[in-house]
């Protein structure tokens, strides 16, 4: 019988696995916001140490991956191979792992706060931040690059199961079948007529699932609530950034977390739109309460260090920064996704994302200038001078044949 953790027998089961000594006891315990997937619990020894542990919710239902086995395999990888250039960004600081109860504990990062709500508090972005973390993904993404030791590590299983192929994340909106009506508020039902009347749409999703190349190691849910600031970041000589829940990594494409990373930024600007009927979609995102030129200096700080610690993948896709544009407008859809499940809601505002999610994906060269406020050649170029990257050559203007509902979900 798998053991249901709880606030109850949390410092017995800490007790019985050896990371709590029997007269510590706690001085507290909390609960930091359990979700559907996992249950999590910080508690505080005595001796002031803090361990957060997590429990993947119906981990014995059929069909249900074992995410925070994924996490483990990460922290023993890094135990394996200890070449990474910053293993303390991104260790996962594992201390624990209960594959039968699917149970894993780490030390909880006390001097660290969640990127999203420092954002959200102070209202500023210091491109220092997101310097400090596209240097570090990259140093992911670049250790792990094509290297076949690093994949079959990865592709192990937990005990008695198989695991085969990996995950292509290029997924859009799956079929519309009348059970929709019951489960989706009648407002969010204009989010798929919207969606499914956008051909060129569903195309380039498809097209996007199509050429998915997975080359490296990724994080594949890199979002601002998923990397950790040192509270004290602006008195230290580096930037000091963490990133955690590595329980969705594995090996994809690296276009995909920076994708969702930029789309993260763009849903700050985006949720600050004054949104209304009778105004347009133009003057909306120009009237937001947090224009996008403030972020801009973030993201590119975010693309160039990334670029600059990994000018290879510029030589593997010369589209790459296109192929990122192409992610965040897919993450952005994925988030109206979230947003009509979890919270049953839907309105003027996700119809704007929705806008600008079809022009990422639609559109990824044209966007460049309006995300970035600069050209694809002025956030390459200082790359390419420093590490002598060849020119691409131009390639022959093709008109694109957008096939009537194109089917490649599930790839």
């Amino acid at each position: 019988m798998v053991l249901s953790l709880s606030s109850h027998n949390v410092i017995q089961y800490l007790q019985d696995a050896d990371l709590c000594n029997s007269e510590g006891g706690t001085d507290e315990s909390n609960l930091p916001g359990s979700s559907k997937k996992n249950f999590n619990l910080v508690v505080t020894l005595a001796d002031n140490r803090k361990l957060l542990l997590k429990q993947e919710r119906n981990v014995n239902s059929e069909g249900q991956p074992h995410e925070l086995f994924k996490e483990w395999l990460f922290h023993q990888l890094l135990q394996q191979f200890p070449v990474f250039g910053n293993v303390s960004a991104i260790a996962p600081l594992v201390v624990h792992f209960d594959e039968e109860n699917s149970i894993l504990v780490r030390n909880y990062l006390s001097d660290y706060l969640e990127l999203g709500k420092v954002y959200h508090n102070n209202e500023i972005f210091p491109p220092e931040i997101a310097y400090a973390i596209g240097t570090t993904l990259a140093g992911l993404h670049r250790t792990t690059f094509q290297r076949r030791e690093y994949k079959d590590f990865m592709a192990a299983a937990p005990q008695g199961e198989f695991r085969y192929g990996f995950y292509n994340p290029a997924q859009g909106v799956g079929s519309i079948s009348p059970e929709i009506f019951g489960t989706v508020p009648s407002d969010a039902l204009k989010f798929y007529v919207l969606y499914q009347q956008y051909e060129s749409l569903e195309s380039a999703i498809a097209d996007l699932a199509y050429e998915w190349n997975p080359c490296c190691l990724t994080h594949n849910d890199l979002k601002l609530d998923n990397i950790l600031v040192h509270s004290r970041w602006q008195q230290l000589d580096n930037c000091l950034v963490r990133l955690i829940d590595w329980e969705a990594c594995g090996w994809g494409d690296p276009a995909f977390d920076l994708g969702t990373l930029l789309a993260s930024y763009l849903q700050i600007w985006l949720k600050s739109l004054v949104v209304d009927p009778t105004i347009e979609l133009e003057e909306s995102l120009n009237l937001a309460l947090i224009p996008l030129e403030i972020l801009q200096p973030s993201m590119i700080a975010l693309i160039r260090s990334y670029l600059n610690a990994f000018p290879m993948i510029l030589e593997y896709r010369s589209d790459f920064i296109s192929r990122v544009l192409q992610f965040a407008g897919l993450a952005l859809i994925h988030q109206i996704q979230n947003i009509i499940t979890c919270r049953k809601y839907f309105s003027n505002t996700e119809i704007c994302m929705l806008q600008v999610a079809k022009s990422l994906l639609t559109m990824p060269e044209q966007a460049v200038l309006t995300i970035f406020g600069i050209s694809q050649s002025e956030i390459v170029n200082p790359v390419a001078k420093i590490h002598k990257l060849p020119q691409p050559q131009k390639e022959q203007q093709l008109l694109r044949i957008y096939y009537e509902k194109t089917r490649l979900r599930g790839c």
